[in-house]
């Protein structure tokens, strides 16, 4: 997984598809306060992949099946380089 920009993250699915994952519209409605913290954007750039799931140091997840259906496919030409 990658970060991008703003509240957005390239992430690699195991079926080999690239998706685009934009988590702004989730975390700005979001009502429970353990997300409160992934609106400071450099928090929110701050995750690590595990077992699939994009994981924050406050122990918070989003599950890959989460991801993935939120997630926009990304063309081969698109797709950035992995970091993480």
């Amino acid at each position: 997984a990658a970060y991008i920009s703003d509240y957005k993250i390239q992430v690699h699915f195991d079926n080999g598809e690239t998706r685009i994952v934009d988590l702004e519209n989730f975390l700005m409605n979001e009502k429970r306060i353990v997300f409160h913290p992934h609106k400071d954007k450099n928090f929110f750039k701050d995750f690590f992949l595990d077992m699939g799931a994009i994981c924050w140091k406050n122990e918070t997840d989003l599950a890959p099946e989460f991801l993935y259906q939120i997630g926009k496919a990304v063309s081969k030409e698109k797709i950035i380089a992995e970091r993480n």
